[in-house]
C-alpha cells in the first residue's frame, strides 16, 4: 500500500524534482482567478525540463476550465481533495474521470448525522461526479445552480435521482462557528467515518471518504510513475493542503497561507498575487544538473 505519511529519510534536496504538485485557489491562481504570464511561463519551463506538473485542488472537475489552457503532457489533475483524478485534455465539459475515490453513502449519512448532533444549524450540499445537490438552507457559495434541493438524508438516500452516481464529497456549512473551531469539532464528531478538511475562509467543511486526501491520491499517482516523495515539490495555502505538504520532499507555504500550512511546509514563498509558485519553480530550474 502506498503511504501518504512521509518517513524520515535522506535530505530531499539531494534528489532533483520530478513532479510539481500545486494547489490552485490562493496558490497558483491570483485572487482574480487568473494565471499570471510569469506563472504560465514557469509551468511550461518545468514541463520542458521534464518535470511533471499536477494541479491538486478541492475544486470539482467541471470548475477546471480556469487552468484548461495550461495543461501540458499527461493532462491529469487531482480534484475534489483527492476524490478524483481527471484527464483535462478534452477541455471544459469534456473531461474524463481516470480514478474515483468515492465517499460511501453510508459513511456520508453517518457524517451528516454525527455533525448535526455536534453542531446544530449545519447545512449540507453533496458533490458528485457530474452533479451538485444541496439542502434548501445551504447558502449560495458556489458558481452554479444546484441540480436539486432536498435534505441531505434524501440527497444521499437510495431513491435520489443520482443515487447511482459516486459521491465525491459532502460540504457542511455553519453560519456562526469559527472556521477552525468547526473543523476541530467536526473531526472529533465524525472520527474515522470520513476525512474532514477545509479550504474556504468561511465555516465550510469538505468531507471525503476515509483516507481520501490530496496527499493520498498524489501518493498513488506518484507510485504509478515510480516517483518518490523526495522527488515531489508541493505548494499550498489552506488546511486541505497540510497532508500533501507534509508528505512531499519539498513543500512551500504561500505568503498568504493559513498558520497550519506554514507549520507543515518545509519552506515558504511569497503570496499568490506575487506569483509565489513561479518564484520557486524558476529557482528550482536553475538548480537542475
Amino acid at each position: 500500500m502506498t503511504s501518504a505519511t512521509r518517513q524520515p529519510e535522506t535530505a530531499p534536496e539531494t534528489l532533483p524534482p520530478r513532479l510539481i504538485a500545486t494547489d490552485l485557489d490562493g496558490t497558483l491562481l491570483r485572487d482574480d482567478k487568473s494565471v499570471s504570464p510569469r506563472t504560465v511561463a514557469a509551468l511550461a519551463a518545468a514541463e520542458e525540463a521534464g518535470i511533471e506538473v499536477f494541479f491538486v485542488t478541492g475544486r470539482p472537475a467541471r470548475w477546471m476550465d480556469v487552468v484548461s489552457d495550461h495543461v501540458h503532457g499527461h493532462g491529469l489533475a487531482i480534484c475534489g481533495n483527492g476524490a478524483a483524478v481527471v484527464d483535462l485534455h478534452g477541455g471544459p465539459g469534456a473531461h474524463r474521470f481516470v480514478k474515483v475515490r468515492e465517499l460511501a453513502r453510508e459513511n456520508a449519512l453517518d457524517a451528516v448525522r454525527l455533525l448535526r448532533d455536534a453542531a446544530p444549524g449545519t447545512v449540507y450540499a453533496v458533490e458528485q461526479t457530474y452533479g451538485f445537490y444541496q439542502e434548501p438552507a445551504y447558502p449560495k457559495l458556489h458558481m452554479e445552480t444546484p441540480d436539486s434541493l432536498a435534505p441531505a438524508e434524501e440527497l444521499l438516500g437510495p431513491d435520489h435521482q443520482a443515487a447511482a452516481e459516486p459521491v465525491l464529497k459532502v460540504l457542511a456549512y455553519h453560519p456562526e462557528i469559527d472556521p477552525d473551531a468547526f473543523l476541530t469539532l467536526a473531526r472529533l464528531a465524525i472520527g474515522d467515518r470520513a476525512n474532514v478538511t477545509r479550504s474556504s475562509p468561511s465555516a465550510l467543511l469538505e468531507i471525503s471518504g476515509p483516507g481520501v486526501s490530496k496527499a493520498s491520491t498524489l501518493a498513488l499517482c506518484c507510485a504509478e510513475r515510480g516517483i518518490s516523495h523526495e522527488q515531489v515539490v508541493a505548494f499550498g495555502d489552506m488546511p486541505n493542503d497540510v497532508e500533501m505538504l507534509t508528505w512531499a520532499g519539498r513543500s512551500y507555504a504561500m505568503g498568504n497561507a493559513h498558520p497550519d500550512v506554514i507549520a507543515a511546509a518545509s519552506g515558504r514563498t511569497v503570496a499568490n498575487n506575487e506569483d509565489g509558485v513561479a518564484v520557486v519553480i524558476e529557482q528550482l530550474l536553475t538548480e537542475l544538473p
